[in-house]
């Protein structure tokens, strides 16, 4: 049992050995194919980690700006229609707030106002969404920590709104600045009222900082004729996994009663369909790799044909040969995943600290991407991509190594 054990460890660490001598023949062609699988490491995980960010930052934005982990609404409201009436509002919010502050998993709660507006100024307009908001909320901080021209609103403006940067840039408005503003009633009329720019915020999402203006919520309750009437609560917890089960203890409420789940589908939805194109080009990406590497291992059959025939005329059977060239794929694949592995992670380590700009990411109707997108590689997906890389690199070279182990010894011997 002894000599059979150690012939076989010989065995393997010969095929070691001349998987090394061989691949150190063309030294140039084998770092190329290692590379190539270095390579197509690097993308497979910044792709990933790059989709990862997007949305993750993308449903962070949308939680601390526009869902929160949960929302309180009248059992009637409809947020695609942002109506106003008083049947589909909350009446006397504070009472509903004071009620949630008993709960230990609440951080925040605080009423939101939302109505639509336009604002115009000269010959030019946009529609754009109002917010009454109470501007000495803790869960409104991201908006006074964002004002990076003039000052914050105060509870008792009535003059005076807060509006992005984009907008701003949009109209050519300063701080200061008057503007005119329509917004429609909870009697469906509309009002007309011209504002201060009281000050420009940036939130660094630049589809939200455009489409959105601020004003103190005892204003936007008495130009909508709401008086004492909120659109809704917004509730910021301890951690959004405590949404669930806050959700279900005030389930018993006259309420609607909205998870930040429910209330972000649509990215939901996004990140999903993003993850299975994505798909389509991590095939792509790993078809090139696979390319390469049996091209290189084919190469290598035909010139060493001469060699394989004197192997199999000494002895040497087919799955031996067979499990030479398997070995030499070993080794490619496992230099190029590790190699792509360090220089993926450290690549996107750097660039998720940086993070990088796409234009067209403001672009996006109803999802809140950033101005930036900061990459994030989790383990499961750098495991994943990694495993995969590697076993579609060993199944790419089973044809060459298939090639070889069935090449008769006499043809092999007379080969030129």
């Amino acid at each position: 049992m002894r000599h059979v054990r150690s012939q076989k460890e010989f065995t393997m660490n010969q095929l070691f050995k001349m998987a090394f001598r061989d691949l150190g023949r063309n030294k140039r062609r084998s770092i190329l194919s290692a590379l190539a699988v270095t390579m197509g490491s690097i993308l497979l995980l910044f792709m990933a980690a790059t989709i990862r960010g997007e949305m993750q930052g993308a449903m962070k934005n949308s939680i601390r700006l526009q869902t929160g982990h949960l929302q309180i609404r009248a059992s009637s409201y409809d947020e695609s229609k942002n109506s106003l009436a008083w049947e589909d509002l909350i009446q006397d919010p504070d009472q509903v707030i004071e009620q949630l502050k008993t709960l230990p998993q609440v951080v925040a709660a605080t009423p939101r106002l939302m109505a639509s507006g336009i604002l115009s100024l000269g010959d030019e307009s946009k529609g754009l969404s109002v917010i009454g908001l109470d501007p000495d909320a803790t869960a409104n901080e991201v908006f006074r920590q964002g004002v990076i021209a003039g000052e914050f609103l105060t509870a008792d403006d009535r003059e005076g709104i807060l509006i992005g940067k984009p907008l701003a840039d949009k109209f050519g408005l300063n701080v200061g600045d008057r503007a005119n503003l329509l917004i429609n009633t909870s009697d469906g009329d509309v009002e007309e009222q011209l504002f201060t720019i009281r000050g420009i915020y940036s939130t660094k999402t630049p589809y939200y900082d455009e489409n959105t203006v601020f004003m103190p919520l005892a204003k936007a309750q008495a130009i909508a004729h709401t008086e004492n009437h909120a659109s809704l609560v917004f509730v910021l917890l301890q951690n959004q996994e405590q949404a669930g089960p806050v959700a279900a203890a005030l389930a018993g409420s006259n309420y609607q009663i909205k998870t930040w789940q429910q209330l972000n589908e649509l990215t939901t939805q996004l990140e999903d369909f993003a993850n299975a194109f994505m798909y389509i080009f991590y095939l792509i990406i790993l078809g090139i790799t696979a390319t390469v590497v049996t091209n290189t291992l084919v190469m290598a059959v035909y010139e060493r044909t001469r060699e394989i025939g004197i192997l199999s005329a000494i002895g040497m059977k087919g799955r031996q040969i067979m499990a030479q060239y398997l070995t030499e794929a070993t080794l490619l694949a496992t230099g190029g995943v590790l190699g792509g592995l360090v220089l993926g992670g450290l690549l996107v380590a750097y660039i998720g600290r940086v993070g990088f700009s796409i234009p067209a990411t403001s672009a996006y109707t109803g999802i809140l991407m950033g101005e930036r997108i900061y990459p994030y590689l989790t383990a499961s997906d750098a495991i994943g991509l990694t495993v995969a890389a590697y076993i579609v690199t060993l199944i790419a070279s089973l044809y060459p190594a298939a090639m070889a182990a069935r090449m008769e010894p006499v043809e092999a011997l007379h080969a030129q």
